[in-house]
């Protein structure tokens, strides 16, 4: 019994022991399992972490931005532009030979993995195990179209978390789409270089032809690229390319897509072959630059499109033929000679009926695209182009001005008194027609037509023909200088004149005429007109302005044979520089003339005209006039241009030269003594002249005119007889002028007190009824003496003059009826005797600190042709 229970006891010791080792291994492995586990729920819990951070994925971002297409006014695309330039394509526009060679290269289990693929992933572990990480990637189709969707492509940025949400999207992705849209999406998604996204416009750009048509070889080239598409650009890299596209075709022959023959064929087409030639497509751009930026603006400025993302057509108004010889007219010698290549131009060609921009010149000799734009952004002053737009118009307009008006072109001041303006040849003309006074672009009877009229009627103008005139100090309005100039661009100025031209309607000008948005919605951005002026302004105005090309400041423009009208522009030197420069120079020359059809304004100048030999000589201030007749000439060629029909408002009228106010002409006058000019309607002359006509000139000179000195009073005396005119009721006032400077009086005497040592010159004429006669002179010695004398200057700058005390000073009878200064701002001032008609203006330096020193802020250039 004791052996047996011994022996029981044993084997009741031993079982435990062995019970014990089981729990151990069980232990262990249910320890790794559950570590297995955790890791796995861990990885779940983080890969469900990251995954509810992904962002979005919609078909916007899937289809990417989209270049919009500009047409020209015939419906050529002549310009794509977007930051990512793509072309969708779908269904049956992909060719099976580039859907099989993109999954051959890319993904050949696509059509069996569900966004992801294990197999894939694990190839890539094993890869990466023995070359290193990131040495093969594990990426599906699928989840490339997420990565170029929405994520960045660069290897820093691949981090577990984006590889997370990367598979997380991408079986989304596949449970919304199907296969072969999620093709579609990666084929019109890709990169392929040189700015060309997606495969349907990379077709396009490196073959000319539309995807369907590509040849194997072409598909496996395209097919290739996306992974360095820099690398394989077969333009830059051919042998990289090479080599890239003949992987792609082992491969499609390993995955049996095609057969090793096919795939031979394809290899021994050269990777240049139907390669299309882009090296002058810099030169193309440059071309159309200017209209470019144009577009581009008035896109963002008048909708809510995004021309760079947003895929629209956009539909201009180009005339590219017009556009191309415009290019060719300011970049070669071939059509106008230029000075050298410093020399620039704005140029502006409307549509006169409808307010269309046809063509812009931007610039000579560009290099950078969506450069300054000089025809649309110049701030210069425009010159005399501005008189028959503030003046001669809105004096037709408000007061019935004929062609005929009167006005006597004689020494004389702005509205202060004493701020001479003189004409661009520093003499006077006397009493003649605005006809006269334009075709001359004479500057005196310009400002005394704004000031008949009024700074605020002339305004009222402006504005109605696009013209907004701000000072310096950002006041809107005119001041009396703007008879003779304001800051106006070459466009605002051709919409402006175009307004002359069919018959009083104004058009805002604009390039883009409707923008078509990707569901085929509509933007209409036509300008609709709007009346700007009477008929009989619009056609008096171009009948005055004919004269100007045929017989006066334009005659470079003419055109034999063409019905046309227009008017010069030059500006001047600032007083402070302008002995730097010829006197005939300029720093700005423009032209602005019309057509029945077409409104064409240019400015030639220099960027920094202060600079040594960036100044105008007379020959260069009609390069203007000789663009916009080389421009014209060709737009004219093959179109009618009909000349203006006068209409009902308007009569015409035979008038005896000289009279005032206008008289027919009686039966026995001389035809040459006959003018024959424009009346409104109702305002033409009724009453007929008994004489035989006088021509202003023909008026003689007062007579009496003496001048001494008197030392003891510091002082010269002058005194004239009255003059005696043949008419009963005519008004007679005098101007007298004294070293330049000029006073209007009805008296017969004046005093100069505190003169200038030396010669003094004298002269004076009679002005009866307006009309001027000749001048009568004298001159007096004054000895040298220890008064300061007197000195004059020119006032032109932007800055108010300095004050200084005066030396010399003209002083009129207690019973003088001199003018007093008008509560108008003072004007702006310019040297004169820069062009053939600039302006100048004299002030005394006792004027300058009582008359400007508050108001100079309005002074600045504005110096005419």
């Amino acid at each position: 019994m004791t052996s047996d229970n011994e022996e029981m006891s044993r084997v009741a010791n031993k079982k435990p022991k062995k019970g014990g080792k089981m729990k151990l291994w069980k232990k262990i492995l249910l320890s790794l399992i559950g570590i297995g586990v955790l890791v796995l729920l861990a990885g779940i819990g983080l890969f469900a972490y990251y995954a509810s951070s992904a962002p979005n994925l919609t078909e916007k971002e899937l289809n990417g931005s989209f270049s919009s297409k500009i047409l020209d006014s015939k419906g050529n695309v002549f310009k794509e532009i977007g930051g990512e330039n793509r072309e969708i394509v779908e269904g049956e526009q992909i060719p099976q030979s580039l859907k099989d060679a993109v999954i051959s290269i890319e993904d050949r289990r696509f059509y069996k993995h569900i966004g992801i693929d294990p197999i894939r992933i694990g190839g890539a572990v094993l890869a990466n195990l023995k070359g290193g990480f990131a040495s093969q990637g594990g990426s599906t189709l699928t989840q490339q179209l997420v990565k170029l969707s929405v994520f960045s492509t660069k290897s820093s940025d691949q981090t577990l978390k984006r590889k997370a949400q990367e598979a997380w999207l991408s079986l989304k992705l596949e449970r919304k789409y199907s296969k072969e849209q999620i093709l579609e999406f990666y084929i019109n998604k890709v990169y392929l270089a040189n700015n060309v996204y997606g495969v349907g416009k990379a077709s396009q750009y490196y073959f000319g032809k539309p995807l369907n048509e590509i040849s194997l070889s072409q598909a496996a080239l395209l097919a290739g690229m996306p992974q360095a598409p820099n690398s394989y650009n077969p333009y830059t890299n051919p042998d990289e390319a090479l080599a890239r596209r003949n992987m792609v075709l082992d491969a499609m022959a390993s995955n049996e897509k095609i057969t090793a023959a096919e795939r031979d064929a394809a290899k021994a087409e050269p990777i240049n072959s139907g390669l299309v030639d882009h090296t002058e497509e810099s030169a193309d751009n440059l071309v159309i630059d200017a209209y470019l930026k144009e577009v581009i603006e008035e896109v963002s400025k008048k909708t809510d499109v995004d021309i760079y993302t947003d895929g629209v057509t956009v539909h201009t108004n180009l005339d590219m033929d017009a556009q191309q010889h415009l290019y060719d007219t300011l970049n070669t010698e071939n059509y106008v000679k230029y000075p050298d290549d410093q020399i620039q131009a704005g140029v502006s060609m409307v549509d006169v009926n409808t307010g269309q921009i046809k063509a812009l010149g931007g610039s000579r000799k560009q290099t950078a695209q969506l450069g300054l734009n000089r025809a649309t952004d110049l701030q210069r002053s425009i010159g005399s182009t501005m008189k028959p737009l503030a003046d001669y118009a809105p004096a037709i307009e408000n007061l019935n001005y004929s062609t005929y008006q009167q006005v006597v072109d004689a020494p004389y001041t702005y509205s202060d008194g004493k701020t001479q303006i003189k004409n661009y040849d520093k003499a006077y003309k006397g009493q003649m027609s605005i006809r006269e006074a334009i075709t001359d672009s004479r500057n005196i009877p310009a400002l005394k037509t704004l000031q008949t009229v009024g700074l605020d009627k002339s305004n009222e103008f402006l504005k109605k023909v696009g013209i907004n005139i701000k000072q310096p100090d950002g006041y809107e309005g005119l001041v009396e200088s703007n008879a003779i100039g304001g800051d106006v661009t070459p466009v605002q100025l051709s919409a402006s004149y175009a307004a002359f031209a069919n018959g009083g309607t104004y058009y805002q000008p604009y390039a883009v005429n409707k923008v078509v948005l990707r569901n085929n919605q509509e933007i209409d951005l036509t300008s609709k007109g709007e009346t700007a002026m009477k008929d009989s302004t619009a056609y008096m105005m171009t009948d005055m302005l004919k004269d100007v090309i045929k017989k006066g400041t334009g005659t470079a423009a003419e055109i034999p044979g063409l019905a046309q009208a227009g008017k010069t522009g030059t500006t001047n030197y600032d007083d402070k520089i302008a002995d730097k420069f010829p006197s005939t120079s300029s720093p700005d020359a423009w032209f602005s003339g019309y057509t029945t059809n077409y409104s064409i304004s240019v400015w030639v100048g220099y960027d920094d005209p202060n600079a040594d030999n960036h100044d105008l000589n007379p020959n260069s201030q009609k390069l203007p006039a000789r663009i916009y007749k080389e421009l014209m000439t060709h737009v004219s060629k093959d179109i009618e241009t009909k000349d203006w029909k006068k209409p009902a408002t308007v009569v015409s009228s035979p008038v005896l030269n000289g009279s005032n106010p206008a008289a027919k002409p009686g039966p026995n006058v001389p035809s040459s003594n006959i003018v024959t000019e424009l009346f409104v309607k109702g305002t033409a002359p009724t009453n007929t002249s008994n004489g035989t006509g006088n021509t202003p000139e023909t008026l003689p000179a007062p007579t009496g005119l003496t001048a001494s000195y008197n030392k003891e009073t510091d002082a010269i005396s002058i005194s004239w007889d009255s003059y005696k005119s043949s008419s009963k009721n005519a008004k007679v006032s005098y101007l007298l002028n004294v070293n330049g400077q000029t006073y209007e009086t009805s008296d017969l005497s004046y005093t100069v007190q505190k003169p200038t040592s030396g010669t003094n010159s004298i002269s004076l004429v009679a002005s009866v009824s307006g009309q001027r006669s000749a001048t009568a002179s004298t001159s007096v010695q004054v000895d040298s003496k220890e008064a300061e004398s007197s000195s004059e200057s020119v006032i032109d700058s932007t800055e108010p003059p300095a004050s200084s005390e005066a030396s010399s000073e003209i002083v009129p009878p207690e019973s003088s009826s001199s003018e007093t200064s008008s509560s108008t701002p003072p004007p702006d001032t310019s040297s004169g005797g820069n062009g053939s008609d600039s302006s100048s203006t004299v002030v005394p330096r006792s004027t300058r600190s009582k008359n400007f020193s508050s108001l100079g802020k309005f002074l600045w250039i504005f110096n005419l042709k």
